[in-house]
């Protein structure tokens, strides 16, 4: 299901926190951040700092997600398609991400924090790929919130990685090709040990899912919202959960059924 919602309510932050449901939050928070290029637009302001101008929206997203106990956020930061863009903006964005994780990796660590990145190292900056290898060792061992940060990340590769990966498997005699399984191909995903999204937000108010997780997507709730990324704040965050928790799951199935 998808809900779009119009970016405003009446009811404070605070009021919408305590209506939250602890006991049904989602596990796993995927979020598609749109909207940094219209948001400097509009200000007259080159794109590149609407990037920058993220940066609050990132970190009381984190905060707000660690307050509340989620397992698992992961943020699409960097699509592979995000490489036709302007070669300016591109060595901007990785320049960013770079700096970004060498600021903030002390305190996500102090925070219990683990960080992992989702996507293809092969065409990072070497510089980026050797700072994320620095800070998913420093986290590795937190068990508190997993914020997994897609760069140079596809779906559809993805799943052509993994499919790659099972046919070398089945040529190799290790899987009979007469026994594959949807398992067979969630195991050789990119992170295999993440639970599928329950919840899908995505901001600046488009509908669609931008080959991002569409294997990991088939029943997760999406909740859209006009609020430009820069400006998305904890209490929007409460506002598409408290929608979340209005929703039934059924999965394919049907409910009261004689």
């Amino acid at each position: 299901m998808i809900a779009t919602t119009s970016g405003s309510s009446q009811v404070s932050e605070e009021e919408v926190k305590a209506r939250l449901d602890r006991e049904h939050l989602p596990r796993h928070i995927a979020v598609i951040m749109d909207g940094n290029g219209r948001w400097a637009r509009e200000r007259g302001l080159p794109r590149v700092e609407g990037h920058r101008a993220s940066h609050e929206a990132i970190s009381d997203t984190v905060e707000a997600c660690g307050d509340l106990g989620i397992e698992f956020l992961t943020l699409y930061a960097f699509s592979a398609e995000n490489w036709r863009r302007p070669k300016a903006e591109v060595e901007a964005l990785m320049a960013l991400i770079e700096h970004n994780l060498r600021a903030e990796v002390e305190g996500l660590d102090a925070s219990n924090v683990r960080l992992r990145m989702l996507g293809k190292k092969e065409g990072l900056p070497r510089s980026l790929v050797a700072e994320w290898a620095r800070v998913e060792k420093l986290t590795c061992e937190n068990d508190g919130l997993t914020l997994q940060i897609a760069v140079n990340y596809g779906g559809r590769q993805e799943i052509a990685d993994a499919a790659a990966a099972l046919a070398a498997d089945v040529a190799a005699g290790r899987v009979k090709a007469e026994e594959i399984e949807e398992r067979h191909i969630a195991e050789r995903l990119y992170r295999p040990d993440a639970p599928d999204p329950d919840l899908l937000i995505r901001s600046g108010g488009e509908a669609r899912v931008s080959n991002y997780l569409l294997w990991e997507i088939a029943y997760t709730e999406i909740y859209v919202t006009p609020v430009l990324w820069p400006d998305f704040r904890r209490a929007h965050l409460y506002e598409a959960l408290a929608d979340y928790q209005g929703r039934h799951r059924r999965f394919g199935g049907v409910t009261n059924a004689a």
